[in-house]
């Protein structure tokens, strides 16, 4: 057993699971009831299941089915080998072949980083799979190239994504000295204290099994091999999540991915970095309990009466 599955085993309410789906083995961390709304919470880079740890227990308590999967390439899933394993058509094929491993045609969806990039892509080309969709802190790819052309700023933020497709180099200088440039991103990225010690030892541990930092990495990797699309417009709920002291993403991403939708909204942490749903967690799960619970029209005349 590995330190990330040592940590959450005896953490009462989080169960372990493993789902055959896309031809892959996928291990996930699930709360709540077996017959609630599933609702699905998709990590990013460089996370996994364990990312949820604040959410999956309330959602559970909500009457929601959490389920928070490894994602190819991380913690216990399946890792295939070759850039082309990780194209966003098959991360997004992944989700939807886990939904049916766990008896559901349709399902909510949250995602952060690259999880989001995921649930924005399966929200625009496979709309009829999802009910709801919570983004934290991730762009549609569909308006990415002309923001940052834009904005300026966001093009050197983004820098980091060309350093990632040099082969090797990049996995030798985030796997050196314990993992130690990997945990200093993510303690200068963050609000002081967000990661403990203890955390971060789960973190490493994933980082260091054999071939991990490499099938991570190559979701960064397989960008380049994506088909160029207009993004389709999306009908269904949207609620998007944004820490504004990211500093990877410019707040306005999350404006400018929110005008492809009809039915959105957006609200901003001014306080909050990157990795707000470890430093907002009761608003942030005040949040997804809200959007993911309670009916739509209920909250559609909620907001016409605070107006």
């Amino acid at each position: 057993m590995n330190q990330a599955a040592a940590t959450v085993r005896d953490e009462a309410g989080i169960e372990h699971l493993e789902l055959e789906a896309n031809g892959l083995r996928f291990h996930a961390l699930a709360s709540g009831p077996k017959d609630g709304p599933l609702v699905l919470l998709l990590h990013g880079f460089p996370e996994f299941s364990y990312g949820w740890r604040h959410q999956l227990r309330a959602l559970g308590a909500a009457g929601l089915r959490a389920v928070a999967p490894d994602q190819r390439g991380y913690g216990r899933s399946d890792k295939p080998a070759g850039i082309r394993s990780y194209e966003i058509d098959r991360l997004a094929m992944d989700v939807v072949a886990l939904a049916h491993a766990l008896d559901h045609d349709r399902f909510r969806l949250v995602g952060h980083d690259w999880g989001g990039i995921v649930a924005w892509h399966l929200a625009s080309n496979q709309p009829q799979a999802l009910e709801r969709l919570v983004i934290l802190n991730a762009p549609h790819l569909g308006i990415v190239g002309r923001h940052a052309l834009q904005h300026p700023l966001q093009l050197l933020k983004s820098s980091y994504v060309g350093f990632f497709q040099l082969p090797l180099v990049p996995e030798l200088a985030l796997t050196s000295w314990d993992c130690a440039l990997l945990v200093s991103a993510l303690e200068r990225s963050s609000r002081p204290g967000t990661f403990t010690p203890d955390e971060l030892k789960v973190y490493r541990a994933a980082w260091s099994e054999d071939g991990a930092m490499t099938t991570m990495l190559n979701w960064y990797r397989a960008l380049a091999l994506g088909t160029a699309r207009e993004p389709q417009r999306i009908g269904l709920p949207v609620r998007v999540l944004w820490g504004d002291r990211d500093t990877a993403l410019e707040p306005s991403l999350a404006e400018a991915s929110l005008a492809l939708c009809d039915d959105g909204e957006v609200f901003h942490f001014a306080d909050a970095t990157h990795w707000l749903q470890h430093e907002k967690i009761d608003d942030v799960n005040r949040h997804l309990i809200d959007f993911l619970t309670v009916e739509r029209s209920a909250r559609k005349a909620a907001r016409t009466a605070a107006a």
